[in-house]
């Protein structure tokens, strides 16, 4: 898998650049990175302020993610006594 070269904070200090003004192409040519890898940042962390947000954001999608397991771990089950319980014996 490939190394991050940016971490999360560093990306909100650059898209925070970029929105007081400063290009895009400039942005790119200063911190070592594609231009139009900007953009994708912008779509990614649009609307998070600071770290802290962005820190809750990532709680709140591991936990999503636990959730879904459990609910798909309890459907397989649900189905599993289902089948069970529908034959007769």
């Amino acid at each position: 898998m490939k190394k991050k070269k940016f971490t999360d904070s560093q990306i909100l200090r650059i898209l925070k650049e970029y929105e007081n003004g400063v290009s895009a192409r400039e942005l790119a040519r200063k911190h070592g990175f594609y231009f139009q890898t900007l953009y994708s940042w912008k779509e990614r962390f649009s609307g998070i302020e600071n770290v802290s947000q962005l820190s809750k954001l990532k709680d709140l999608e591991a936990e999503n993610t636990r959730l879904k397991k459990m609910y798909t771990n309890l459907s397989l089950e649900n189905e599993a006594l289902k089948d069970v319980l529908s034959k007769k014996w």
